[in-house]
């Protein structure tokens, strides 16, 4: 019999987060700091206004772009953050979650054959999703002493390097990027004429510092497709809905697509976005919470002797179990089956991943106090 799966998705492996994820929806008293999901509940007034809208009689489709209301207060409130004006006409486009913004924007631009710059340790998507493309991915290694941060010197693109992808606030370090550091990979772009894909989605979750929007620098605008969405700084990760912003001739490939796979993001999800976007304040509570929570992570991991990077954004952590002598996976299993605590190996994330460990601090502070403690006592048995 012939094979009668595609050679592209059999190279692939399964979600290492979802793996790990999928054990411990089998076990009792297990704490998860393994999957990146707010543990608050979507603000009670973006609940309300879906519940509003269903009473209304919102149950159809949208066009294929979107509501044009939630395109245009998309457009102002980009403007407001970055001064970077989008035409909520034709550079906007609403997705059915920042994962399907990614997997549009890579194949409207790709062609078997080209190159695609991605830094390590990095989202779990991006590598398969450009695979899946036919393009080959060329991973670049980060690394602690560094900040976990892309350097412009270690890019080097080929005749065949059509684009980088860029993750900041990034999934799985937590690190961040200043405007400086940015600038100079945005050079890199400029003289290689690149395409850059800079998924923003912890934009709102920065602790150190102001964001950079990608697109905000001089000349990125055009050459820039801006992925964010509402999942993460909103607690709206299961309504699905993301966002796609850039020069028109990219935003309207990919709509291209969109219309046929997809048709359009839910609409009640998309009256709920409309009316998170005026929801600042519960926004701003949320993130106060990551904050605090970030530090408890940070003094935990150092008090049960585990090197820790501290994260700039997002709501991971990264710490470094090398000295514990076991490779991250055999760290995560064995700390799940001990201890009943669900951690994400470093390994998943790319080769540089390895000897790490990715904890989400998106848990309530007794979890994670319990699941640090739970931590130590694990660590303790490895030296006895």
């Amino acid at each position: 019999m012939k094979c009668r799966i595609a050679d592209r998705v059999n190279q692939i492996r399964g979600s290492g987060i979802r793996e790990f994820f999928d054990i411990a929806q089998q076990m009792e008293d297990v704490i998860s700091l393994g999957v990146g999901e707010p543990d608050f509940v979507t603000p009670w007034s973006i609940r309300e206004a879906c519940i509003f809208a269903l009473e209304k009689g919102y149950t159809s489709y949208t066009s294929n772009w979107g509501l044009m209301e939630l395109r245009q207060a998309l457009s102002d409130y980009t403007y407001r953050e970055t001064g970077v004006y989008y035409n909520p006409e034709d550079e906007i486009l609403i997705t059915t979650g920042v994962s399907e913004a990614l997997d549009l924007a890579l194949r409207a631009i790709l062609n078997p054959g080209d190159e695609v710059i991605l830094h390590e340790p990095s989202y779990v998507s991006y590598k398969p999703c450009t695979i899946f493309t036919g393009a080959t991915p060329v991973c670049i290694d980060t690394s602690m002493e560094e900040g976990f941060k892309l350097r412009a010197d270690k890019m080097k693109p080929t005749e065949r390097t059509k684009a980088v992808v860029l993750n900041y606030p990034n999934n799985p370090t937590g690190a961040i990027m200043g405007r400086s550091d940015l600038e100079e990979i945005a050079d890199v772009v400029t003289e290689h004429d690149l395409i850059v894909i800079s998924d923003e989605i912890y934009s709102k979750l920065t602790y150190e510092g102001r964001h950079t929007c990608f697109s905000s620098l001089n000349g990125m605008k055009e050459r820039t497709i801006l992925l964010n969405g509402f999942s993460k700084a909103y607690a709206m990760t299961g309504w699905r809905i993301g966002y796609a912003m850039g020069p028109s001739d990219l935003i309207g490939a990919m709509m291209k697509i969109h219309q046929y796979i997809m048709l359009c993001a839910p609409i009640t999800a998309q009256m709920a976005a409309l009316e998170a976007l005026r929801s600042s304040n519960e926004v701003e509570k949320m993130v106060a919470e990551y904050n605090r929570r970030r530090r408890l992570m940070i003094q935990g991991m150092k008090a049960i002797g585990l090197e820790c990077f501290e994260p700039g954004g997002a709501f991971y952590a990264f710490p470094s179990i090398t000295p514990t002598g076991l490779t991250s996976e055999e760290f995560a299993r064995r700390l799940l089956m001990d201890e009943k605590v669900v951690v994400i190996p470093g390994s998943v994330f790319g080769a540089s991943g390895e000897g790490f460990i990715r904890c989400a601090y998106a848990v309530s502070e007794y979890e994670l106090k319990d699941a640090l403690e739970r931590m130590g006592e694990f660590i303790s048995g490895l030296t006895k």
